[in-house]
């Protein structure tokens, strides 16, 4: 197939890509910003125009860790909400019949019970820290439903919704990052700095469900290769969990850090537990590889190799 993928240059995009090089024989857009302009409608018909695609996996987006959502919400509402918009209503346009969109857990109500199983999407209030975000996603995933059931399954728009990820291409920061790359930031400056400990956001005890990207891009080609049978909206995670501590207890042994940890109760921490339901994953056929150790192994090596 010729397929294209937004948000190439982001870590899930360049995840695909490089999946995408190694095990499959498809042709992968992968436009940069200067060349496909996801904010711009007619920017977006231009390129649809010129290469005809078969597929659109759309992994564009603007995303951070919760700081970054608290301190830009109009952007990552409006942009977000826009690009989505853009790329989804374009393809019904020009008549692709296929869209993979990918979502976020952040779709889920944040007093929603664990595991979270899909027809949870809708049902309560979202975490405020990252309320933009996930109404953003939210509204994506809707209007690929809707333009599915309008066509009558001509055209097949489905969302997965991975869990947390991490891996090759994070960015890693101690401040604005997700969790895991920056425990590795934190935790490797820790070591070679020589400290003594290293501050953990909250008492530690959240818990959260993190997967190397690398098993992300293998979900997103075995979603296509059985595309007819996957649900409309279809969770992608491990099935279990860890505590924040647990983390960066985990992260420590990878980096070789042996300091303590301390806790900042006054920083903010989203969701309780944030657990998908892999129900619906299992009966479809696919499960993740990696285990948390090797992807921290993976995505430190990575880390080291780029700073």
């Amino acid at each position: 197939m010729k397929i294209l993928l937004t948000g190439g240059s982001g870590m899930v995009g360049r995840n695909i890509q490089d999946y995408a090089q190694l095990y499959r024989e498809d042709e992968i857009l992968h436009p940069s910003s200067r060349e496909l302009n996801l904010l711009d409608f007619e920017s977006i018909k231009a390129y649809l125009t010129q290469h005809q695609p078969d597929c659109i996996i759309h992994a564009a987006g603007i995303v951070g860790g919760i700081q970054a959502n608290i301190d830009n919400p109009v952007k990552f509402l409006a942009d977000n909400i826009q690009i989505g918009q853009n790329i989804v209503l374009a393809a019904r346009q020009y008549n692709i019949k296929s869209l993979i969109n990918i979502g976020s857990a952040n779709m889920y109500p944040k007093t929603a019970s664990n595991p979270l199983v899909e027809e949870q999407v809708l049902t309560g209030s979202l975490d405020s820290n990252t309320e933009g975000y996930s109404l953003a996603k939210i509204v994506t995933a809707k209007l690929c439903n809707y333009c599915s059931q309008e066509s009558h399954g001509e055209l097949q728009y489905k969302t997965l919704i991975p869990c947390n990820l991490y891996g090759k291409y994070d960015k890693f920061d101690g401040v604005k990052s997700h969790m895991i790359p920056a425990a590795i930031f934190k935790l490797h400056q820790a070591k070679i700095e020589g400290q003594d400990s290293v501050l953990i956001w909250g008492d530690g005890t959240a818990r959260r469900e993190f997967m190397y990207a690398e098993d992300l891009a293998d979900a997103v080609f075995y979603a296509l290769d059985n595309f007819a049978r996957m649900p409309d909206m279809l969770n992608i995670g491990l099935g279990h969990d860890f505590s924040i501590n647990e983390y960066y207890e985990a992260v420590a042994t990878i980096v070789g850090f042996e300091g303590s940890f301390e806790h900042d109760t006054t920083k903010p921490v989203g969701m309780k537990q944030k657990l998908v339901s892999i129900e619906k994953l299992e009966e479809f056929g696919w499960k993740h590889r990696y285990s948390l150790a090797e992807g921290l192994q993976k995505t430190y090596q990575y880390y080291l190799e780029k700073n």
